[in-house]
């Protein structure tokens, strides 16, 4: 890519990639670029919500504050035109749109329900375009909720477990707490008639919480699936340590997995399945493990295009390509060099990494989390020790049971 005032930004902060990942050499070598498969839309920049570790709004990336308030109808059909052609390029059978924030569902619904509308038109036959939405599920209603439902939008809902535990960080911004509004649309998601909008649930673990009781309260709500996501946090930002004990978040997980998996596993937990895949040899679709490549691109609302929005927990233009929808094809963005180096797997790994017996499992953890100042991405997932023991707590505990079944068998 040609010099740039973002491109020397990035060099300066992270030189790697952005100094010392040569992309052609890549290319030459057989890493050809993976399609995006899922596009997420910034609709709208704001929230209805204040949450104490939003890296959208908290941490080092502050540039919702410089984007229009919400996406125009112009950049709406120039990114789903975009998409369309990129599926059409590669011949992409399924490809998903996601509706994201800020909270969408600020936009409103007449919006959401003519983007995709328009997204539909905008489709070749052949491909089977579906639909998602992250919310933080306060202004679910009946209306709202009948809408999704009609327009095929599956919906992820953020709720950190327990009404205290959760009400802690994400609160309205006069300051009360948001468990029961969700919980309030969480109701209405669990109708049988509404079942098809309903994704799942999102918790962000924190380890000063009691881990069965954020489970059951998760349970409760009876999800299609659970996401138990780590903070975002990295070596300049570390996350909150226990005095109590060097692997908290290992262990928390560790307390949710076994009880899980004792209990007959009776809910998809994506980290939990996709670490149990990997210690089999099989693949993960999760960002936070394993060393599947990346196939997501985001358009803010102004029209830029951009990597994950995790990264906006590193620093302050970390997401940022340069591109933008209106001028740029999403194949420009597949040889930006954040963007390759989330899909060449291995060979983005730190050193320290690539002699770690957990490596095919671990992946290196979460991108965002191996950012580390005057290095970059090339450092160890900053939860790095939690993530070594909770992998070779499952490991452990998969090859028991495997060894115990062969065992029997014979």
């Amino acid at each position: 890519m040609p010099a740039d005032p973002v491109r020397a930004a990035h060099e300066c902060a992270a030189p790697w990639p952005y100094k010392q990942l040569d992309v052609p050499a890549l290319r030459a070598a057989g890493h050809p670029p993976k399609p995006f498969r899922e596009l997420i839309l910034k609709v709208h920049q704001r929230c209805n919500l204040a949450c104490s570790y939003c890296y959208v709004y908290e941490m080092a990336d502050q540039s919702w504050q410089d984007r229009p308030l919400t996406m125009s109808d112009e950049i709406r059909d120039a990114a789903l035109s975009r998409f369309a052609d990129h599926a059409r390029r590669h011949n992409l059978a399924k490809v998903r749109i996601v509706l994201h924030g800020g909270e969408p569902l600020l936009y409103g619904t007449d919006r959401i329900t003519e983007l995709v509308a328009v997204a539909r038109r905008s489709f070749d036959p052949q491909t089977q375009v579906r639909f998602g939405m992250q919310t933080n599920g306060a202004l679910l209603t009946e209306q709202v909720v009948a809408a999704l439902v009609k327009h095929g939008i599956a919906t992820g809902v953020s709720l950190d477990g327990a009404p205290a535990d959760n009400d802690r960080h994400r609160r309205t911004r006069d300051g009360r707490g948001s468990f029961a509004a969700v919980a309030r649309g969480l109701r209405l998601l669990c109708r049988p008639e509404n079942r098809s909008a309903y994704a799942g649930l999102l918790c962000t673990v924190d380890p000063s919480t009691d881990p069965i009781a954020c489970y059951e309260q998760l349970l409760g709500f009876d999800p299609p699936a659970i996401d138990l996501l780590l903070p975002h946090a990295n070596w300049q930002t570390p996350p909150m340590r226990l005095d109590t004990t060097a692997t908290p978040y290992a262990d928390w997980l560790i307390a949710v997995f076994e009880h899980w998996y004792e209990g007959g596993a009776p809910v998809r937990i994506r980290l939990f399945d996709d670490t149990i895949s990997l210690v089999l040899g099989g693949p993960s679709h999760s960002e936070q493990i394993g060393l599947s490549p990346s196939g997501l691109v985001i358009v803010e609302s102004d029209g830029a295009i951009e990597q994950v929005d995790a990264l906006k927990s590193a620093y302050a233009g970390a997401c940022a390509t340069g591109l933008h929808v209106q001028h740029h094809s999403f194949d420009d963005a597949l040889d930006h060099p954040g963007i390759v180096a989330r899909q060449i797997g291995m060979a983005a790994l730190a050193d320290e990494c690539l002699v770690c017996p957990a490596v095919e499992v671990c992946g290196g953890g979460h991108y965002a989390h191996r950012y580390r100042p005057g290095t970059g991405f090339r450092a160890p997932s900053v939860h790095c020790d939690d993530l070594l023991v909770f992998t070779r707590h499952v490991y452990e505990r998969v090859a028991d049971d495997l060894g115990a079944s062969i065992g029997s068998s014979k």
